[in-house]
C-alpha cells in the first residue's frame, strides 16, 4: 500500500487495514512504510472549537489551467461527516451564478440553518437575498481569518494535495470530471482521521475469511481502494 499510495501516510494506511480485518498498531505500519523522498505533507487546520450540526460551509478555490486560464471551484461543505453536498466548476463566478448553486444544493426545503462563509466580494447581493429568503441564517468570518473556516479550508487543501497537484488541466469539463471522481473517492474509500478513520459513508469491516486483498485503482490510480475477494 504504500508504494502503490506515495501520498498516504501511516494513519491512512492503518485506517485501510482496519478495514481489511488486519489488527496491526498504527507505530507499526509507520516502522514498515516505505519512505519517500519527498517531506510530509503539512499538517491539518485545527478544528474549530464549537459546532453545529446544521452548520455548512461555503467557499470557492481557483485552479489554473495548462493555458493559464484561472478556473474557480465552488464547494457546499457539511459539517456533520464532512460531506460534500454540492460542487460546480466555472471560470466566471458571478453573483447570480452563485446563487443558483444555492438553489441546486438545498432543492424542496432542505436547505440548513446556518451558513458560515467569508467577505469575498463574489457573494453579492444576489446571493445575500437569496439565502435569506431560503431562511439561512448568514455568518460571516472574520477578516483574514481562514482559521474560523478550518473545516472549508482542509478541503480545498486535501482536494489540491491529493488530485488537483498531481493532474494538468486542459478546461473546465476537465476539471470538474477531476474533482468528482476525488468527491466519490473521498466520500466512500478513503479513511478518514475526524472520522475516527472510517469513511463519511461507512465501510464495513472485512476479515481475512472473506478472501484476498485486492487493489483497485481510484482517482486515475492516484489512489487505490482495498477490498477482501473470494479467490
Amino acid at each position: 500500500m504504500s508504494r502503490a499510495n506515495p501520498l498516504w501516510g501511516a494513519p491512512r494506511i492503518h485506517g485501510e487495514l482496519l478495514k481489511l480485518g488486519i489488527d496491526i498498531g498504527e507505530t507499526s505500519v509507520g516502522k514498515y512504510m516505505v519512505r519517500h523522498r519527498k517531506p510530509p505533507t503539512q499538517t491539518w487546520l485545527t478544528f474549530l472549537d464549537n459546532h453545529i450540526s446544521q452548520f455548512v460551509f461555503f467557499d470557492f478555490f481557483t485552479v489554473p489551467t495548462i493555458r493559464f486560464q484561472v478556473l474557480y471551484v465552488f464547494l457546499v461543505l457539511a459539517h456533520e461527516r464532512r460531506r460534500i453536498l454540492h460542487f460546480n466548476v466555472t471560470a466566471y463566478p458571478t453573483a447570480e451564478w452563485t446563487a443558483q448553486q444555492l438553489r441546486n444544493a438545498f432543492p424542496w426545503n432542505s436547505a440548513p440553518r446556518y451558513l458560515l462563509q467569508d467577505r469575498d466580494r463574489i457573494f453579492g447581493d444576489n446571493f445575500t437575498r437569496q439565502v435569506q429568503d431560503m431562511g439561512i441564517e448568514q455568518v460571516l468570518s472574520a477578516p483574514r481569518s481562514p482559521w474560523q473556516r478550518a473545516y472549508m479550508e482542509r478541503i480545498i487543501g486535501t482536494i489540491r494535495r491529493e488530485c488537483l497537484d498531481h493532474v494538468i488541466i486542459f478546461s473546465e469539463t476537465a476539471l470538474y470530471r477531476q474533482v468528482k471522481s476525488f468527491t466519490e473517492y473521498y466520500h466512500r474509500p478513503r479513511t478518514h482521521l475526524s472520522l475516527s478513520k472510517v469513511s463519511p459513508e461507512s465501510r464495513v469491516v472485512q476479515p481475512p475469511e472473506l478472501g484476498r486483498i485486492v487493489a483497485i485503482p481510484q482517482v486515475g490510480g492516484l489512489h487505490h481502494r482495498y477490498e477482501r475477494r473470494a479467490a
